[in-house]
């Protein structure tokens, strides 16, 4: 039996390599990298991260959270139908196509895909490649995709959390009042792999009491299904850090919330879709109130009279190894106040080899650094500040 288990983990394993949402995630990815760096490049003249950076994140933390969500998921045998896979692959593809990262969040391609199983049960559809796809979506299986969505919700704000707070990118706008301000946004994609126990011929029960939840098959087959999550934030009144991971606790918050509703569901199957509908509910809320709470701040990359707010550190710069930080106030270069780019840069020519500033840290403390300055540095350190209009274009937002 052992060598049954080896032999499917390695089928279920390459099998992801012929999803396509698997390599499509690549692309939408790649696109929102561009998209990125093009759109600092019209703020700033100069992109913060490269185009890989988003790349770079999709997987990463996505394959620890999927082992998790794996060893749950087997553990508890919880089944879900090829039907639910397939549904869930169909709308990750169609909501992308908005070009909204948000709309990739678990609750809408997991969540919409439990009703449309739902609806598939009282069909015989006949779909080519997929022939036994809509067999046995018998009404036992409903509480263990809503189980998979509350696991994927909690791994949604998992990864907002740790890595959705990474690399935001800064962003020029103009306010309501016509003021050149600043803003951070994160549009973000993740890839979590999970091995899922799917109705099938290949794998008998170990023991008898397993799988815990079972829809009455009799064998299961292992496949590793690539979920896409897609995050998108805007903040204007935080800083980028701090926002992001609230919203991050949020998300876990409503994950944890409707375990409970989905365990009762085994029992009282409708419970099931009460919980699947709270979880996309709850996720809008959770949505629209981190948008109508911070669009309420004022703005918080703003001019100030008393130094230059730092919006953006370019990785590898100057200021980034000088250990600056976004959202901390430049207020002297050299032992000369500064209000302004033209007194920033001109204060630093006057020693082309050496520069000490007064930044005012976000806790409100005062704290001097210094760096030795060589050939081939930023001749701005590598700091992004609010630039004025007639330098650089920007969108009005």
């Amino acid at each position: 039996m052992g060598i049954d288990w080896l032999i499917e983990f390695l089928k279920g394993t390459l099998k992801l390599f012929l999803h396509p949402i698997f390599y499509y995630s690549f692309f939408l990815a790649a696109v929102l990298g561009v998209s990125r760096v093009k759109r600092e490049r019209k703020n700033f003249s100069v992109r913060a991260e490269n185009a890989y950076f988003e790349l770079r994140q999709l997987l990463p933390l996505g394959i620890v959270v999927g082992i998790g969500i794996s060893v749950v998921t087997i553990g508890a045998g919880l089944t879900i139908p090829f039907a639910t896979i397939l549904f869930v692959a169909i709308l990750t593809l169609l909501l992308s196509l908005t070009t909204s990262p948000r709309l990739l969040s678990p609750v809408f391609t997991v969540g919409f895909a439990f009703f449309l199983t739902i609806f598939a049960g009282g069909e015989n559809w006949q779909v080519p490649l997929f022939q036994n796809a809509f067999a046995q979506l018998e009404g036992k299986i409903f509480p263990s995709i809503a189980a998979l969505l509350a696991l994927l919700v909690i791994a949604e704000g998992i990864l907002i959390l740790v890595n959705g707070k990474k690399g935001t990118s800064p962003k020029l706008t103009t306010s309501k009042r016509g003021q050149r301000v600043g803003i951070h946004e994160v549009k973000r994609l993740w890839i979590i792999p999970a091995f899922l126990l799917v109705p099938g011929s290949a794998l008998q029960a170990p023991f008898e009491w397993w799988p815990v939840f079972s829809i009455g098959a009799e064998s299961y087959s292992l496949l590793l299904v690539p979920f896409t999550i897609g995050f998108h934030q805007r903040i204007q009144g935080m800083l980028p850090k701090e926002a992001v991971q609230a919203v991050g606790k949020k998300v876990i918050a409503l994950g944890v919330l409707i375990v409970p509703i989905i365990v009762g569901s085994y029992w009282i199957p409708i419970l099931s879709i009460v919980a699947v509908s709270l979880a996309i509910l709850g996720r809008e809320i959770i949505a629209l109130r981190q948008r109508m709470a911070d669009e309420n701040l004022p703005f918080y990359f703003s001019k100030r009279n008393n130094g230059l707010m730092i919006l953006g550190i370019l990785p590898e710069s100057p200021a980034n190894k000088m250990a600056l930080q976004v959202g901390e106030l430049v207020m002297k270069v050299n032992g000369t106040a500064i209000h302004d780019e033209t007194g920033f840069y001109t204060a630093l020519q006057r020693n082309r080899a050496h520069c000490k500033l007064e930044v005012l840290d976000v806790n409100g403390q005062i704290r001097f650094v210094q760096r030795a300055l060589y050939e081939g540095d930023h001749h701005e350190l590598g700091i992004l500040f609010v630039q004025e209009e007639k330098k650089w274009g920007t969108e009005v937002g």
